[in-house]
């Protein structure tokens, strides 16, 4: 009994329950990023397609083709009424997810089929599956290849006419994509310029003749430029708009698919293991390098990744030297007293104010109230339209700068009490000034500290996605904040974030179960971003550590 309350009085029991809820908590951590993971990394290799014979609530057998995407067991009677009878004794069964795809054929990319109900099941080779830009996937059997409208292979031959004009139907739409935007819109936000040039001088009374006539000059410079781009990419138009594949369906119907709507194809039953490893990691990188296609549904998330490290690099570039110099102030040159404390405390519990507060004020001060002044001031000629009073990426990084601004001053300011005093006094007795002493000694010893702040404010601001719905972030930008035209880095862009993707996508997506893998995906996506900015953060701070900890001691 004795030993039972000393070893209570040790604390050990403590010490082993909070040992236990850490252990659990890294488990479950652990657990859930494996199962985002796998979920998420699992739907980019190539599954094996399926055929065989459904028979429905009416007896009626039709074919079925497509990749069993889900299974799971229900109770009988939910699936009653959804095929062949079920005996009254049956009370569970196993359903399986099929995506079939063909949406612009039967209207439907998913059925819930009865796997009981599911015979003759085959895994032919030469059915295929294409994806495409518009109504997603296309599952069937290859039938012809046409040029013109005319039959140029068919049967066996099909495959590799299509294999060769595939190749030449992506290079010309790479083609048409980079004049549409790049060329083409490097002379459209030239000519908006142009635009915007004249009202100002019209504005400012310098409207004269001679301005007039540069500005007509220069418009009609442009506007050969255009011409010219225009004509050839009317020309790409009709050639990639020659070739096109006819295939047959689950049904029997014949589809007539142009290439230039064909981003890939692939038939999966024919690959061995390491064709599908090397198709594997293809799918992944079109998934980081794509644009979102489908109401977010499909492609890649490119814009998405740009958006959301952009943002992280601009919160950080802000925060750093209003956190590092706040807390200067507060441990070096602030009178230690009551008011001094009070605002430590304020500084503490902005910590806990939730991030749709930040939001709110973002969008109500930094957007309308200093955006609108820019635009009065610097931008008069741009009215109605706005160019900083509206959410853009600039806002958005000072918001989330002043979210995190409390994490870098606490965490630098415990850097700072950290330095012993002597070598504040050793430096001043050698002459050195106090801002010297700050600038060469304090602060270079407490940028390991600093760097904390800034890892654990890179961890909040990555993944917050509320405030930035109001300032900023948008489901599908037209162009990047980074492009060729001058002044290059656009901060008044809107912009598109991994956080806000993985919302859309779950929550507002018009076809769910083709977004779940790609919820799953992107959240496996955006946890590696972090990771990948906080070890870099955690490497510079590690080398400065080292660096100054001879100092130190």
């Amino acid at each position: 009994m004795n030993s039972v309350k000393q070893w209570f009085r040790k604390g050990d029991p403590w010490v082993w329950l909070n040992g236990g809820a850490v252990a659990i908590s890294m488990v479950m951590v652990i657990g859930l990023l494996l199962l985002v993971g796998y979920r998420g990394l699992s739907h980019f290799w190539p599954h094996t397609i399926i055929q065989g014979t459904y028979t429905d609530a009416d007896n009626q057998p039709y074919t079925v083709i497509g990749e069993i995407s889900d299974e799971e067991w229900v109770a009988a009677s939910r699936v009653r009424d959804s095929g062949k009878d079920i005996p009254d004794d049956v009370k569970v069964v196993k359903r399986m997810l099929i995506k079939t795809g063909n949406r612009d054929v039967t209207g439907l990319d998913f059925r819930w089929l009865v796997a009981d109900n599911l015979t003759d099941v085959t895994e032919p080779e030469d059915v295929m599956m294409v994806e495409r830009r518009e109504w997603g996937n296309f599952y069937g059997y290859l039938v012809a290849m046409k040029e013109n409208g005319q039959v140029v292979a068919s049967g066996d031959a099909a495959l590799a006419e299509l294999e060769k004009r595939l190749e030449r139907a992506l290079d010309l739409f790479d083609q048409i994509h980079d004049i549409e935007t790049k060329q083409i819109g490097a002379i459209n936000y030239q000519v908006e310029r142009l635009r915007l040039k004249e009202k100002r001088l019209d504005l400012e009374g310098n409207l004269t003749p001679a301005a007039k006539e540069e500005l007509a000059q220069d418009r009609a410079i442009l506007d050969q430029e255009y011409a010219v781009l225009k004509a050839e990419l009317d020309a790409l138009n009709v050639e990639i708009g020659r070739d096109s594949m006819v295939a047959r369906t689950m049904n029997d119907v014949e589809k007539e698919i142009p290439l230039k709507l064909v981003v890939q194809y692939k038939q999966p039953n024919k690959m061995g293991f390491f064709t599908k490893v090397a198709d594997y990691f293809h799918q992944l990188w079109l998934f980081l390098s794509d644009d979102p296609r489908e109401a977010n549904t499909e492609g890649g998330v490119f814009p998405a990744i740009f958006g959301t490290v952009m943002m992280v690099i601009l919160m950080s570039v802000i925060v750093t030297p209003f956190g590092v110099v706040a807390a200067v102030y507060l441990r070096e040159y602030a009178k230690q007293g009551p008011l001094t404390r009070t605002i430590r405390v304020a500084v503490n519990n902005l910590a806990g104010v939730p991030s749709i507060v930040y939001g709110v004020f973002g969008l109500g001060f930094f957007v309308y109230f200093l955006g609108g002044s820019l635009d009065a001031l610097f931008y008069p000629e741009a009215a109605p339209s706005p160019v900083f009073g509206t959410p853009g990426l600039m806002w958005a990084s000072i918001t989330l700068a002043l979210l995190t601004l409390p994490v870098v001053i606490v965490a630098t300011e415990e850097g700072l009490t950290r330095i012993p005093k002597s070598l504040r006094e050793g430096s001043l007795a050698l002459g050195a000034t106090k801002l010297e002493t700050i600038t060469k000694v304090i602060l270079p010893m407490s940028s390991p500290a600093m760097m904390t702040g800034l890892i654990l404010a890179i961890a909040r601001a990555a993944g917050e996605v509320a405030p930035l719905m109001l300032v900023g972030v948008v489901k599908l930008a037209p162009t990047l904040p980074l492009d060729g035209n001058f002044p290059y880095l656009h901060l008044e862009r809107k912009f598109m974030h991994l956080g806000f993707h993985i919302y859309d996508v779950g929550f507002q997506s018009p076809n769910v179960e083709a977004a779940r893998p790609l919820v799953y995906a992107t959240a496996a996506l955006l946890v590696v971003v972090i990771v990948v900015l906080n070890l870099t953060a955690i490497m510079i701070r590690n080398r400065l550590r080292e660096k100054y900890r001879a100092l130190e001691t």
